[in-house]
């Protein structure tokens, strides 16, 4: 009974907290309701077993559950009337569909992305919108916060609570807001949804290897944003590259839950159609943008390059090098760097590949020059470089152990020739 509380809050706990943000105006007492909800949740289920609307039972509770935090501790009579009107919002929540086909209207009635425009707001800085939505997106802890943005656990708090309080001074709408206003918001909302795929990729316990309630969440959220403007070619490329990326998914696993590289995928486990809408939305994205291409488009540009290709030898890469360079002249991130001196080595060579790796430090770069250290038979180099790594999943690190033998052995059996 325990699981069944754990397994509703972990999928459906975002928007539950969505849902009540928009009925309380108030983030924190928001935050507050939906924990005591879990609680009492946790009392009553084993008792009266789990209700047929999980959900739904927990955000009737959790809304009733503010109106108690509000009697208790602004019991004024203003507090009161509000009390009494949210009486009349206390009804079963309608769980959002399928959002393929999506309209404006759904989408402008859904209370994540609600949620993810008023984390975006530009009065709030940058990082802060960052914070904000990882807390309420993704329900990350502030340690977890201040691992992702190189912080402490107590600046992320008081950023959190600053961000916060400035909503509720600001009386920052709890909207999509007009299309004049969109601009300012569309490129933050792009990276929080792309983020939060992302974030999917790399658990914070890591086990399993994928969060699919987050990736699956994050595709929503795109296909809500696509329907909601589907003239705008940021959110059509934002779409495309979700669908490219999570058409191989199925292929990086093998049955037994163990990684499996790109060059040994099977590639007829790839999501075919995943991939020609992917494709056709990139196209879509990149005429209306007159194919002055953004981030997202090169990468999903980058990512579709990899899905034309039925097997690993002949997959373009003197191509993926050249949109690898377009991306790094407009987003010059550690990440990009990192694919890109991978995609120089597929074309130039392992040393090449290293070259551009000289300067780079992390936990992926490592792994990465050891891989092409080992391309050179240089192994115990390659083993140095690969012990320095530190997986990010469960099933990367056993890769890393199953890959630091087989060099080790190679390494012997060469020492004895």
């Amino acid at each position: 009974m325990y699981d069944a509380v754990a397994e509703t809050v972990r999928i459906e706990g975002a928007r539950i907290l969505a849902t009540l943000i928009r009925t309380v105006g108030d983030v924190q007492l928001a935050e507050d309701a939906v924990q005591e909800a879990t609680l009492a949740a946790l009392g009553a289920w084993p008792v009266t077993g789990v209700p047929p609307e999980p959900r739904a039972w927990l955000t009737v509770t959790a809304r009733r559950k503010a109106i108690d935090i509000i009697r208790r501790e602004r019991a004024r009579a203003e507090k009161e009337r509000q009390g009494s009107e949210l009486l009349e919002l206390s009804r079963p929540a309608t769980v959002t569909g399928d959002p393929a086909g999506i309209e404006a209207g759904q989408a402008t009635d859904d209370d994540l992305l609600r949620l993810i425009f008023t984390c975006c707001h530009p009065t709030l800085s940058p990082p802060t919108r960052v914070a904000l939505a990882l807390r309420t997106l993704c329900g990350l802890s502030p340690a977890a916060i201040a691992d992702v943005m190189l912080t402490t656990e107590a600046a992320t708090a008081k950023r959190l609570t600053r961000a916060r309080h400035k909503i509720a001074a600001a009386n920052i709408p709890y909207r999509v807001p007009p299309e004049a206003e969109l601009a300012d918001r569309l490129p933050a909302v792009c990276a929080v949804i792309h983020g939060l795929y992302t974030s999917g990729h790399a658990p914070p316990d890591g086990e399993p290897a994928y969060n699919l309630d987050l990736c699956t969440e994050a595709i929503r959220l795109a296909e809500l944003l696509h329907g909601l403007l589907p003239e705008q070619p940021m959110p059509t490329a934002v779409l495309a590259l979700l669908l490219l990326t999570e058409a191989r998914r199925p292929a990086r696993l093998d049955a037994d839950g163990e990684v499996v590289t790109l060059e040994r995928q099977d590639r007829s486990l790839w999501d075919a159609a995943a991939i020609d809408r992917g494709i056709a939305l990139l196209n879509d994205s990149l005429e209306r943008s007159g194919r002055q291409a953004d981030p997202y488009q090169l990468q999903a540009a980058i990512a579709a390059e990899h899905a034309r290709a039925a097997v690993y030898s002949i997959t373009d890469w003197r191509e993926i090098v050249r949109l690898y360079e377009l991306l790094l002249s407009v987003a010059p991130t550690p990440s990009a760097q990192l694919a890109h001196a991978v995609a120089v080595a597929e074309t130039a060579g392992p040393e090449a590949g290293l070259a551009l790796l000289a300067e780079q430090r992390g936990s992926r770069t490592h792994a990465v020059r050891a891989e092409l250290l080992a391309r050179l038979e240089r192994y115990p180099e390659a083993i140095d470089e690969l012990s320095r790594a530190e997986p990010a999943t469960a099933a990367e690190r056993r890769h890393q152990e199953r890959r630091i033998e087989e060099l080790s052995r190679r390494s012997s059996s060469r020492g004895r020739c």
